[in-house]
């Protein structure tokens, strides 16, 4: 099953910019598997210029108001009481002492909360949003090491925090799983993501390997990671006239609502999620216990209750990425040519959610073979449920595969990159699918002729720098394109020659608002500063996420058909007198705030003057994204070629990383400035992977004992090189804009390029994550 095909089964501003000048072209002509947008083809206006944030100077000045932020009359402030073990069943609580406590309104746990319905897990519906499908303080069993088991509300956060150590809690425990290797000795089951079983075997890969001339079958491993976004995790609910409204740090505001309707038994429309800025996602984002919590507390009280999590907080209730236990075996010609790849392995997560960490789809499609054999097998274990996490999957499994090539190449003797380009494969080696656009070959020339490639030594430990031995790696990184489906947006033009794209989509910092507002300025034919993008409401058209680094295309997809069918309401009300008269949509082209002939500019009429003619104020159209059935035709992905030079210290062991470059096929750039911002992040984020973090998890009980981010150790300043950035900028013709994902292609490949160089400079293997001191020594 490709990866492709995962993706159709998926499927069952507030703020204004600088000004500027934009043509664009057909406005319905970009149909999935079928013609490419034209807009691509511009190579003027606002897309593809590197315009700064247009939310950054709110930012900057601290007037950009967060979950956190919202001040409400009468509001009061929550704090969490987390259970201390990871199964079993609540004997007795005691919050009499909290409730006697200066400043507490109330505590609520199972005895006195709403009663309410599970949440929806993410990924059973087409609006699901739960990280879980738990019951949320329903009933007195506890199942994992850090659940909720009560709520304190008092006037202010100190207070409630304080009141959360006076609450005692006995249990009655029961044995969990908790063990890893007692899971997998008690039987493993074959792992599914996106509705596909994670399995798939080409040819008899096993035989192939035995009898080639060349090859490699090594073991790798990669732990648990937490989602440590700078903005903590916070909501700010009320119930106000029936209505329940949150202000939320959220990546899936229309889906929360959803979500929250559902188990509420309420209507859709009469939950309100809002969202403008958020402080980092990265698949934590979600619907989690605190939303639903702090929500059953407003209803309980009847009051606004705010809810931060704790740094500690966000790790005992917000999921992350699953440890990965990982075989790559590699067979190869003497020229060096595929012969078998073998990716399986065990990974692990609950019975509650449906998030297996699925470490072999980038190895789908990134070398021809002829034999092929992938498998991911899971256990489950009573733990906080994990979760989506920036290239869930991608991330650790280009660890593993990208070192065995690494491997793999010193085994022949030839060239890491040059044994990659060697394996380029013409068409999708699993799915027999074309590639919608894949130049990694250009990115691999470019990148190893910019990073000094040639210069490196083949080998191991002799390169040295007074006590620090030097090396060089690299490796392939890669991400699918997505594009999902409930994609609807709505364009409003005014008779002042304005516009204003509606569509319930989010910014997390990563430039959405920015970026897209160019783009709709771009196909509308207007400045900039005549252009609002609202996002971030659930009331809002659409139903986007921001995740797997699809939102661009989504949005994009949406502003096209909201476009289109704006273009065919003024062309109905441009009348017999306009000098539009009698054309037709795909006739025309949007140009110099208003409409003309394409094939003849002159017949041009301004969108103010056919709107003062009809005596119209305003007028909207509202379209929605067809599904996207790209990926039925095409495998679509974006790629890198990762370059490291890392250092190592030969008295103490330490790693430093010297300089960075990735080198990226990422289709279209529509904004170089907050492109390389995203790429680079990505790559930090890789950093951090490979050489420091880890979630601590005591397999006795249960517990994370690191949920901080003193003991959890992520990049800081001083641990990030130089990292410099190039791209092909080569337009996919068979999406939106031409644009592919780059949101988490930056962190994937990074690891491997890091221990590939690790080796190169000191001729020790790390095949276990996090390659930390005490490993090299």
């Amino acid at each position: 099953m490709s990866i492709a095909k995962d993706a159709k089964d998926l499927a069952k501003g507030m703020l204004q910019g600088l000004m500027g000048k934009a043509v664009a072209m057909a406005p319905d002509s970009w149909i999935p598997g079928g013609e490419p947008d034209p807009l691509i083809r511009v190579r003027h206006g606002h897309v593809g210029k590197p315009v700064s944030r247009i939310d950054g100077p709110l930012k900057v000045a601290g007037a950009a108001p967060f979950a956190a932020e919202f001040p409400m009359e009468g509001m009061v402030y929550a704090a969490l009481v987390y259970s201390t073990i990871a199964k079993g069943r609540i004997l007795a609580i005691n919050v009499a002492q909290a409730e006697a406590a200066p400043g507490v309104r109330a505590v609520m746990t199972y005895r006195n909360a709403p009663r309410i319905a599970r949440p929806p897990v993410f990924m059973s519906d087409q609006k699901a949003a739960g990280g879980d499908d738990l019951p949320v303080m329903q009933e007195d069993f506890v199942r994992w090491n850090g659940e909720p088991v009560a709520v304190v509300l008092a006037d202010t956060q100190e207070q409630a925090d304080h009141a959360t150590t006076l609450v005692a809690v006995s249990y009655e425990l029961e044995t969990p799983m908790t063990d890893f290797a007692s899971a997998k000795d008690a039987g493993t089951r074959t792992a599914v993501f996106m509705g596909q079983a994670l399995h798939q075997e080409i040819g008899d890969a096993e035989k192939a390997l035995a009898a080639a001339a060349f090859r490699v079958d090594s073991h790798y491993s990669t732990p648990r990671h937490s989602h440590n976004a700078i903005e903590l995790h916070a909501v700010t609910a009320a119930w106000i006239g029936g209505v329940l409204r949150l202000h939320d740090a959220s990546q899936l505001v229309a889906h929360t609502a959803w979500s929250l309707g559902q188990m509420f038994g309420i209507p859709e429309d009469k939950v309100v999620v809002t969202s403008p800025f958020v402080g980092g996602g990265f698949g934590g984002k979600c619907l989690w216990q605190h939303q639903v919590l702090a929500s059953m507390a407003a209803k309980l009280v009847g009051r606004p209750v705010r809810m931060v999590l704790s740094r500690e907080g966000v790790y005992r209730i917000v999921g992350g990425r699953a440890l990965t236990e990982q075989r790559v075996a590699l067979a190869a010609d003497a020229e060096g040519k595929l012969k078998a790849v073998v990716h399986t392995g065990t990974t692990a997560k609950t019975a509650s959610n449906m998030m297996a960490e699925p470490f072999i789809v980038a190895t789908r499609s990134m070398y021809e073979s002829e034999t092929f054999k992938l498998d991911v097998q899971v256990v489950e274990l009573d733990m906080l449920a994990n979760t989506f996490m920036r290239a869930p999957g991608e991330a650790v499994g280009t660890f593993a595969l990208e070192c065995a090539m690494d491997e793999l190449a010193e085994a022949l003797d030839i060239d890491p990159v040059e044994l990659r380009i060697r394996n380029e494969p013409e068409m999708d080696p699993t799915s027999g699918l074309p590639f919608s656009s894949r130049n990694v070959v250009e990115a691999w020339r470019t990148g190893a002729e910019r990073f000094g490639w040639s210069r490196r030594s083949a080998v191991p430990g002799t390169v040295r720098d007074g006590e620090w031995l030097v090396g060089m790696g690299c490796a392939t990184g890669t991400y699918p394109y997505y594009r999902m489906p409930g994609g609807a947006a709505r364009i409003t033009l005014n008779a002042e020659g304005r516009a204003s794209i509606d569509i319930a989509a989010h910014e997390m910092g990563m430039g959405t608002a920015t970026a897209q507002t160019q783009v709709a300025a771009e196909r509308l034919g207007l400045p900039m500063g005549a252009v609002s993008f609202h996002y971030g409401d659930s009331t809002l058209p659409g139903v986007v996420l921001a995740g797997g680094s699809q939102q661009t295309a989504s949005i994009g997809a949406s502003v096209i058909a909201a476009h289109r069918a704006l273009v065919k309401e003024l062309l109905a009300m441009a009348g017999n007198d306009s000098p539009l008269a009698g054309l037709k949509p795909d006739e025309v082209a949007s140009r110099d705030g208003g409409l003309c002939r394409i094939d003849d500019p002159a017949r041009h009429e301004t969108y103010v003057s056919i709107l003062s003619r009809a005596g119209k104020g305003s007028i909207s159209a509202e379209g929605e994204a067809p599904m996207p059935l790209e990926t039925q035709h095409w495998s679509m992905h974006s790629h890198a070629a990762m370059f490291c030079e890392a250092r190592v210290n030969s008295v103490t062991g330490e790693v430093r990383i010297a300089r960075f470059l990735g080198s990226f096929d990422c289709g279209r750039i529509l904004n170089p400035k907050t492109a390389a911002s995203q790429l680079r992040g990505g790559i930090i984020m890789g950093l951090g992977l490979a050489l420091m973090e880890e979630t601590q998890f005591d397999e006795r009980n249960g517990r994370i004992v690191n949920a901080s981010l003193s003991e959890y150790h992520v990049p800081v300043h001083m641990d990030v090189p130089d990292i410099d950035l190039i791209w092909t900028d080569i337009a996919d013709p068979h999406t939106p804009m031409g644009a592919r994902g780059i949101g988490e292609i930056g962190i994937t490949g990074t690891a491997a390029a890091v221990a590939n160089a690790v080796y190169n400079a000191t001729g020790k293997r790390i095949r276990d994550l996090p390659i930390t001191l005490d490993k090299l020594l």
